[in-house]
């Protein structure tokens, strides 16, 4: 046994490790960086409504778990609309209006969304409110890769992603609670938020007429399309296929916690906060302790466990069970989700990279559609046993892709340059 002064020795010694660990994973980053993640923040701290979407529609809409499966559907034809026409907006006005213009408009749409009863009236509602906010997407992707240099683009996608989920600690969790006593109240504060994050951006960005870009491509480059660029296309499909098995976090999950294991909301939303309060603490020394690993190399095995803690969800039902479950699905988020944006900007270049950023947002897009549509009738007719196992089939499957593909990621990109 170790003698008190040399015990409190090592733990001086490991505190201060840590401390030097955590500040050497946030120095030197741009200040519009931090800006651009503090702006995500305000955002997320009042994102309350689309964890518990599917609530809302079925039990305080009446809708049937077919309708809000195809109202969720609907969200994602949206996004697809939003990530190209915000991609395409992104290369010709400029980031900072594009995200100015979303969150203004996303925060009214919100506010309407929660007084409309007719289904018609929600279902135009959801549609229209998916197609702006989610134009935010390219427009906060591609003013981030404009701010960072591209050795620490995967710190700056990492810092904005612990942004929103220590907003989205906040968020969810306190949403669970307000749920329970009043859905207006999700809406309305989804809504401000959305408005005064709007406003936060616009100050700190008010002497800028756009986020001034760190690396600047030389005059003559040539622009490269998306639309040629195949090993790209093949990692958007997979990057689709992740997340269909991740988006059941918005759609069947909620449903299988509350109705299958008797759950309240506020017990939801503690999961959901402890899936963000992790990220916030471990992401970004985990980013900045495997930054010398090639992204590509760690997008497969963050998938498959990603969608390996969802596979784990039937073998238990009690809450210290999902809490384990949302500790193994969290670590492949962070393996994976992080890298994925710095892969996408630097496969693009500085004329062509809000496109870029539009598609890879389309793809999530396109899984809003997809993941409701598979996921909940697999749910409802075979039951939610079956669904979670498919999806750690699927994480196979994706770790043996991502691995495929990413070494053609690596490769020369000749063949995708196109005329001037």
């Amino acid at each position: 046994m170790l003698p008190p002064s040399s015990a409190d020795s090592i733990e001086l010694a490991v505190i201060r490790s840590l401390r030097d660990t955590y500040r050497d994973a946030f120095a030197g980053l741009p200040r519009a960086v931090w800006l651009l993640s503090f702006a995500q923040f305000v955002n997320r701290c009042g994102t309350m409504v689309l964890p518990f979407l599917a609530l809302w529609l079925t039990e305080q809409r009446r809708f049937s778990t077919a309708e809000a499966a195809t109202a969720l559907a609907l969200y994602g034809v949206g996004a697809m609309a939003g990530a190209f026409v915000g991609g395409e907006l992104v290369d010709r006005v400029g980031a900072r209006r594009v995200m100015l213009t979303s969150l203004v408009l996303g925060g009214i749409g919100w506010l309407v969304l929660g007084q409309v009863t007719s289904h018609a009236a929600i279902l135009a509602m959801i549609l229209a409110q998916s197609v702006v906010a989610e134009a935010l997407r390219p427009a906060t992707s591609s003013a981030l890769a404009h701010s960072a240099a591209p050795g620490e683009r995967v710190r700056a996608y990492a810092l904005h992603r612990l942004a929103i989920n220590l907003g989205m600690t906040c968020g969810p969790t306190i949403g669970g609670f307000l749920a329970v006593q009043s859905y207006d109240a999700l809406f309305l504060t989804n809504g401000v938020g959305n408005i005064v994050a709007a406003g936060v951006l616009w100050f700190l960005f008010r002497r800028e007429s756009r986020v001034a870009s760190v690396v600047t491509e030389p005059a003559d480059a040539v622009s490269r399309s998306p639309w040629r660029d195949w090993p790209f296309l093949a990692f958007l499909g997979l990057m689709s296929l992740l997340m269909i098995a991740l988006l059941q976090l918005n759609g069947t999950y909620p449903l299988y916690v509350h109705n299958d294991l008797g759950y309240s909301e506020a017990r939801i939303g503690i999961l959901f906060g402890t899936n963000t309060l992790l990220i916030v603490l471990f992401e970004m020394v985990l980013v900045h302790k495997l930054r010398g690993v090639s992204p590509a190399r760690l997008v497969g095995p963050g998938a498959f466990l990603l969608c390996a803690g969802l596979a784990l969800m039937p073998l238990g039902a009690s809450f210290a069970w999902l809490l384990v479950t949302v500790v193994v699905w969290t670590a492949g988020e962070m393996l994976a989700m992080p890298l994925v944006e710095s892969i996408v900007a630097d496969r693009a270049d500085e004329k062509s990279r809000g496109r870029y950023m539009g598609l890879l947002t389309m793809s999530f897009g396109l899984a809003l559609v997809i993941a409701p549509v598979v996921g909940m009738p697999v749910y409802e007719q075979l039951g939610a046993n079956t669904l979670w196992f498919a999806c750690g089939v699927v994480g196979v499957v994706l770790w043996i892709g991502f691995a495929f593909v990413g070494a053609r990621l690596a490769r020369p990109r000749s063949s995708v340059l196109t005329p001037p």
